[in-house]
């Protein structure tokens, strides 16, 4: 067996259930429990496991190149190895404890009971021994390699169980959290019926084992983080019901990619190698047609978290769905006659509106899980639809109750014994109510059923590829609705195999031509130059700056080279003429704020423009916007053309070198200038004409596949519409895209002629090979293909520029065209002629009409409309003239009310002037009066000083003379005192006191009078500020009463009509 063989053929592939990179590898498995698979790692095996490899094929490839050239065991040094952990709770024979252990080193050990000392990592099938096995270790015979020393983290369960970033997450979340560890030995068969298996290390005793045909994703951590040394893989659990992911860890990290090697290498080979001369014949069926039935039922979210399954209209057989609801689309798959087929998994489930759609047209849907049916009867597929998404804006907007929509839902197969892949398509019947609607009785059956008879042919032991489940190939498939439509109409014939083949993609996905078309703005365009033919063109610019009215002589030469891509925006626009583009700038601002007619065939097409492109891929997002405003802004600019599909194609290529405006210009000039739209013009006249000369330039240059086309009625509006109409910017790779667009500006619209001649000289071995669908199918997908290749792009636009087609030449066909179409004209019978005519203009006519119908209805909708509104204006306008008449009242009172509040306001003013003026002058009064007192009490202070001072001057003489004389101190004590005359003294002391008591009274009575003064003082001062605080409680009624809302009104009534004075002045 070869394992490097096996190596190159894990291709880089797209998953149905998430999208594959080019890091990611499929790998195919059973998935179920029928006939084991006899796949070999063939290119024809069918995608089961998918493994994630976080490097890209070649990396993958030279880490296991030294796995497949590993010598002996003995000889190897140690290895290491990372992987990740989950709780486990195996679907094996017991389950597994939850002791964890730390990481260690991998190494391989024997199945069965042979020790052999510790070795580093080999890669090699561990030899079972037949001695000393027991229930718990695995078979002897089987073909496994063995890995030793791994830690098992553990296990949860999931939701996603082929989702990457959730295997990831659950990968952090189980080795952060992980505190107890396991130590483990890993078995891994090499063969898809085996058996993964976790044996204990010291024992060798299995602990739990997982099928092959269960696993279903295999992931490792991401380089550069914790979770680098880890891996792990998702099964299905009961039934496919549940999905657990395990997880592990290894010390040396270079073994992680060899143990994913070996999973894949289990997906890729069967157990028995013999053969196919040996093997018995497979079983003939009793009969050619196998019958499925399929149901398809949709569910809505019911705002508790759960989905219910959504009604049906008896009367019109039609789902009733909810505006605005997330909803979930199933489909059950079951067989009903003939021996059953293993159908293997989903690849798609695909949705869009409208019914006999393109499959160019159909979105695809997240899955969310696949698998049997817990009877096992059918096979379950389950999708999430967001009916918001711009796709489905159609089927998420209220219809009206006399109409129903058409919703088509498509389902991919892969079935083990058939070659290619089986589509299933359902058209049905919806209406979309609101989502306040309530839905009654009458709604019952809530899913619809479609039979299918499928074709097959036996393929031929001799055709069919070695160790392959491959029986049967596809003749025929037809649902029992188109065949009661054959029966009933027999012109209408089922489109041959071919065409039906061709709506699914090649099951090898690594070969260049499969039947996936190349997706518009495919290709990396690198802004990197030399250095020389940077500056070469920088010289010629600046020349060309000075004059912008003359081109540069060289400009031609260096053009056809290519424009650096750092310089295309501004070359395009120079050699488009946009220089001087300041009106249509200005046109273009202008534009955009109005309504397009076309608004929902721009909105259709924009999502379906350049989608592999990171700009324009988002929906919403900033190129899908500006890309909209351009479309919209051209339809309403040249109204006779309007938007035409495949425009949006071109002005995407120039919205990657320049803004909206200039963009939009160097359009303009294209379309106009260049003559573009001329093809759009009269019933595609012109287009035609250049379909007319490109074959008379075939038949000149490449006569045999001229003659060839001729041979198989291929016509060259069959291919080349599109190379025309877009200019090829719908299919090829950007880098040729914009090429071509360099000599377009540069030489004109014959360009096209050069490079469509150089595609078919190139293609001619191809093609002469090809019958009239392998042509097609050539062009669609093949040649797009053939120059993802740079320097394949750049060999073509060297052979289309070297080719000399002249105007002349042109000119002579276009000539021979118009002669021709006026001879058929001359020859056509003329009754012919008329009926034709009649036919068009029946034709026109019915159209006009629906069109009328359509006006009328919408008139009479918009009359109904316009008299609800000017009735409810109306209405409004009698309640705001009641309203102004209350105002008006409200008006005249306050403004009553504000003439007895002024008229009070000045009496109290009045009332209080005079108030103050009497306070006034009583404090005048009373400040004299106070005054007068003040004076009088000084004098009288200075008098009594006077007197004591005198009566003091006089004692002191007396005392001096009764000193003096010696008889008369006989008579006077120390004290002044007589001694021994009582009498006198007494008669002294009472003159005293008498002369005393009348001081007093006097004294008395002035401070009397002094109180009363400041008494009669204080009064006033109380009574002038009792006359200020009423004073300023009216000053404040005033001023508020001059605040009242009244006053407000009538201010603004009378601003509002001053204003309208003014306006209507």
């Amino acid at each position: 067996m070869d394992d490097k063989a096996s190596v190159g053929k894990i291709s880089v592939s797209s998953d149905s259930v998430s999208t594959l990179n080019s890091e990611d590898f499929v790998l195919v498995s059973r998935q179920g429990d029928e006939t084991p698979s006899t796949n070999n790692g063939s290119d024809d095996e069918k995608t089961g496991l998918k493994i994630i490899g976080n490097g890209s094929e070649q990396q993958l490839q030279k880490e296991l190149a030294d796995v497949l050239m590993d010598p002996p065991m003995d000889d190897q040094p140690a290895d290491k190895e990372l992987v990740e952990r989950s709780q486990l709770d195996g679907e094996g024979d017991g389950p597994l404890s939850n002791q964890l252990s730390a990481s260690s080193t991998i190494n391989p050990v024997p199945l069965v009971g042979l020790q052999k000392p510790e070795m580093s990592l080999p890669v090699k099938p561990g030899q079972g021994d037949s001695e000393g096995s027991s229930p718990f270790t695995p078979a002897a015979d089987e073909d496994s390699v063995v890995f030793s020393k791994l830690t098992y983290l553990g296990c949860a369960s999931v939701n996603a169980p082929r989702s990457e970033v959730e295997a990831l997450r659950m990968m952090s979340i189980l080795r952060s959290q992980c505190q107890i560890s396991l130590d483990v030995t890993l078995s891994v068969p090499n063969v898809s019926e085996g058996t993964v298996r976790l044996l204990d290390p010291q024992t060798n005793t299995e602990i739990a084992n997982y099928p092959i045909y269960k696993i279903l994703f295999c992931v490792r951590g991401h380089d550069g983080t914790p979770e680098s040394d880890c891996f792990a893989f998702t099964e299905s659990h009961y039934n496919a019901e549940l999905f657990r992911i395990h997880v592990f860890r290894c010390e040396i990290q270079e073994a992680v990619s060899r143990i994913l090697y070996s999973f894949a290498t289990a997906f890729r080979r069967s157990a028995k190698q013999t053969p196919l001369s040996a093997s018995a014949a497979p079983q003939t069926p009793d009969s050619d047609i196998f019958t499925f039935s399929v149901s398809l039922e949709i569910k809505e979210d019911d705002g508790k978290g759960y989905f219910s399954a959504v009604p049906k209209e008896k009367d019109r057989q039609c789902f009733k769905l909810r505006q605005g609801t997330d909803k979930k689309i199933v489909i059950y798959v079951q067989q009903t006659t003939n021996k059953e087929l293993a159908i293997e998994r989903c690849f798609g489930l695909l949705l869009s509106p409208g019914k006999d759609v393109r499959n160019s047209d159909m979105h695809l849907l997240d899955l969310e899980s696949m698998g049997k049916s817990s009877d096992g009867k059918s096979y379950v597929i389950t999708g999430s639809w967001n009916p918001k998404s711009l796709p489905f804006q159609v089927v998420n907007e209220e219809t009206p109750k006399d109409k129903v929509l058409f919703m088509t839902t498509a389902v991919d197969l892969v079935i083990t014994e058939v070659q290619e892949p089986v589509r299933f398509l359902i058209e049905t019947k919806v209406r979309v109510c609101s989502p306040n609607e309530r839905l009654f009785w009458p709604f019952s059956k809530r899913s619809t059923t479609e039979n299918f008879f499928l074709k097959l042919k036996q393929i031929k032991q001799k055709e069919r590829k070695n160790n392959t489940d491959t029986l049967y190939e596809v003749v025929c498939l037809e649902s029992e609705s188109e065949r009661e439509r054959r029966k009933t109409c027999p012109e209408a014939v089922k489109p041959p195999v071919s065409e039906f083949n061709d709506t699914f993609s090649s099951r090898d996905e690594k070969l260049n031509y499969n039947d996936e078309p190349l997706l518009s703005g495919f290709g990396d365009v690198s802004k990197e130059c030399a250095g020389k033919i940077l500056e070469t063109w920088g010289e010629l610019l600046s020349k060309w700056h000075l004059n912008l009215s003359v081109r540069p002589k060289q400009l031609s030469s260096l053009v056809r080279s290519g424009v650096p891509e750092a310089l295309r925006g501004e070359v395009w626009q120079l050699l488009a003429g946009c220089h001087n583009n300041d009106h249509l700038v200005e046109k273009y601002r202008i534009l955009i704020t109005k309504e397009s007619p076309q608004d929902s065939a721009i909105t259709r097409d924009i999502n379906r423009t350049f989608p592999a492109h990171d700009y324009f891929k988002d929906t919403g997002g900033d190129g899908q916007d500006s890309l909209y405003k351009i479309c919209k802004a051209y339809s309403v600019y040249d109204e006779e053309i309007g938007y035409c599909q495949g425009q949006s194609f071109l002005a995407a290529v120039l919205l990657l070198h320049m803004p909206e405006e200039q963009a939009f210009s160097v359009l303009v000039k294209i379309m106009f200038d260049y003559g573009l739209r001329e093809l759009f013009k009269q019933n595609f006249e012109d287009l035609h004409c250049k379909f007319y000369q490109l074959e008379r330039l075939m038949q000149e240059y490449i006569p045999d596949l001229y003659n060839h086309f001729l041979d198989i009625s291929l016509e060259a509006h069959m291919y080349a519409s599109q190379w025309f109409l877009t200019l090829f910017t719908a299919k090829f790779p950007l880098y040729m895209v914009f090429h071509i667009i360099d000599l377009l500006l540069c030489e004109g619209i014959s360009v096209i002629f050069n490079v469509a001649l150089g595609l078919l000289k190139t293609s001619k071995d191809d093609l002469l090979l090809t019958d009239f669908e392998g042509a097609l199918k050539f062009f669609r997908v093949q040649l797009p293909k053939r120059y993802r290749s740079e320097e394949n792009a750049k060999k073509l636009m060297e052979l289309a520029c070297s080719m000399k087609i002249s105007q002349k030449k042109l000119k002579k066909y276009e000539k021979e065209y118009h002669t021709m179409r006026e001879q058929q004209a001359q020859q056509e019978d003329p009754i012919e002629r008329f009926e034709r005519e009649n036919r068009r203009l029946q034709e026109a006519n019915m159209r006009l009409e629906q069109e009328n119908d359509d006006l009328a209805h919408e008139l009479v909708t918009s009359k109904i409309a316009l008299r609800k509104d000017l009735d409810n204006a109306e209405e409004k306008a009698d309640a705001l003239n009641k309203e102004l008449l209350m105002t008006k009242q409200k008006l005249i009172d306050a403004e009553e009310e504000k003439r007895r509040l002024e008229d009070e306001s000045a009496q109290l003013k009045e009332m209080c002037r005079r108030e103050l003026d009497k306070a006034e002058s009583e404090i005048k009064k009373n400040s004299s009066i106070i005054g007068d007192y003040k004076q009088i009490c000084s004098q009288l202070s200075e008098r009594l000083e006077k007197q004591q001072t005198a009566n003091k001057v006089e004692i002191e003489k007396i005392w001096q003379k009764v000193d003096d004389c010696e008889r008369c101190r006989e008579f006077f004590n120390k004290e002044g005192r007589i001694k021994g005359m009582s009498s006198a003294k007494e008669v002294l002391d009472e003159d005293t006191d008498e002369e005393k008591e009348t001081l007093k009274n006097q004294l008395r009575e002035m401070e009397l009078e002094l109180a009363q003064t400041k008494l009669q003082l204080v009064e006033a001062e109380c009574k002038i500020q009792d006359l200020e605080h009423h004073l300023g409680l009216a000053l404040n009624e005033v001023q508020a009463a001059k605040k009242t809302w009244f006053n407000r009104t009538l201010s603004s009534i009378k601003t509002a009509t001053g204003v309208q004075g003014k306006e209507t002045c």
